[in-house]
């Protein structure tokens, strides 16, 4: 007989909640660490060799224990975790996700073929969004992104994530990631541990490109660089250098944009380094 067990949540620290167990009746546990808003990540840990999904789909856990929940940009106001214990017994709560606010970015002066491309620059486009897709769908078992995480850069907030973008007059699509402005030439390290999953030199609008899988379908993308100083497949370690901030692609002025994805949703980077 499946035991069904209720879990309490309990402020730990800023943005922070864990989730304990109250019923005797059970042999596992679980915990969730994170902002539980629109655009955040959440780490989970529970018992080896547990099952959890949310919102009825199953989510990977690694042989510690360790899984991953993000919610994207537009994330219902509600999600419901499932765990399933290796005795059979489960867990069960509804995760309230709170509404975030986003801003209307106006960025005006920039070229107006790349705002309004050609039709050979728009197949360019086409082909460098599906690399980074591609890129962003990989799923590797290992939990890399356990040794945390950290700003790539320092410099000043440009750009935020999930801003409207409104480009020479023209509204465009969300901003899927935080910008941040500095001088060309800085240093850019990896935001976490992980594997170098792409590198490109040139894309229309991305310029330099470079991604780093964390593990879990965790993803941080690094782009318009002026130099990339890694090579694809390589391990880097939290803080290892991957490039040099630029203005490569569509950009008005040098700046690092950096994205964070979980299974090809993107995420507000911002929330993992709070």
């Amino acid at each position: 007989m499946i035991k069904h067990l209720k879990a309490l949540w309990l402020p730990a620290f800023a943005g922070t909640f864990i989730f304990l167990l109250s019923s005797f009746a059970h042999a596992g546990s679980y915990s969730l660490k994170g902002e539980f808003k629109q655009g955040g990540l959440i780490f989970g840990t529970t018992t080896p060799g547990s099952i959890v999904s949310l919102d009825a789909k199953e989510i990977l856990v690694s042989k510690d224990g360790l899984f991953l929940l993000g919610f994207g940009r537009d994330h219902k106001k509600q999600s419901h975790l499932m765990i399933t214990y290796p005795d059979g017994t489960q867990a069960d709560e509804t995760l309230k996700i709170a509404k975030s606010t986003y801003k209307i970015q106006r960025i005006n002066g920039l070229p107006k073929k790349k705002v309004t491309p050609d039709p050979v620059a728009t197949k360019r486009i086409i082909a460098d969004n599906g690399a980074v897709i591609k890129t962003r769908k990989i799923t590797t078992p290992q939990a890399w992104f356990a040794s945390g995480f950290d700003w790539p850069v320092q410099g000043r907030i440009s750009g935020v994530f999930g801003s409207q973008r409104i480009l020479n007059g023209k509204p465009r699509s969300p901003h899927k990631g935080t910008d941040i402005a500095a001088p060309t030439g800085t240093l850019i390290k990896a935001d976490g541990a992980g594997r170098i999953s792409l590198v490109h030199q040139d894309m229309y609008l991305m310029g330099k490109c470079v991604m780093i899988d964390h593990g879990h379908g965790l993803q941080s993308i690094y782009i318009h660089m002026n130099e990339i100083l890694v090579q694809e497949g390589q391990m880097v370690k939290k803080g290892d250098p991957v490039g040099k901030v630029g203005k490569t692609g569509r950009a008005t002025g040098p700046h690092l944009h950096w994205g964070v994805s979980l299974n090809n949703v993107a995420l507000n980077p911002e929330l993992l380094v709070k």
